[in-house]
């Protein structure tokens, strides 16, 4: 019973999932950090004090949903333009690094093609003119 527990934790699945979901969190600190420390308060300074809680529609606290949802909002974006597209022009730029021409043919290898190329020219039936009769 231990052994198959002990192979579940160590088949490298598990491992990977607890680094993503604590590198995942700590993103997600960074990325709230943002959203509240900076993007927040410019929009304040820009347009007003962008807290909407005491917005009130008879029992409905329509203010607390539109504060959610303008946080949600800063969040992706700052998620998306401070991470997602800077990992994404990195990543594009080592792909390009990457891709490498392939090797120009070596003298054997030419010449090997040239003898494929003859053999193949050799094998084919010659065209016979139209109405020759047989």
């Amino acid at each position: 019973m231990f052994t198959g527990f002990r192979d579940f934790l160590f088949r490298g699945n598990a491992i990977d999932l607890a680094v993503g979901v604590i590198i995942g969190a700590a993103f997600g600190a960074v990325v709230n950090s943002l959203a509240a420390d900076i993007i927040t308060p410019l929009i304040a300074a820009i347009f007003g004090t962008p807290d909407y809680s005491s917005l009130v529609l008879g029992p409905l606290k329509i203010g607390n949903l539109i504060n959610t949802i303008i946080s949600l909002l800063i969040t992706a974006a700052a998620l998306y333009f401070f991470i997602v597209a800077p990992m994404n022009a990195m990543m594009e730029r080592v792909k390009r690094q990457e891709q490498v021409e392939p090797p120009a043919p070596s003298v054997q290898e030419k010449l090997l093609m040239e003898i494929r190329d003859t053999l193949k020219e050799q094998r084919l039936p010659a065209t016979r003119p139209a109405g020759s009769g047989e």
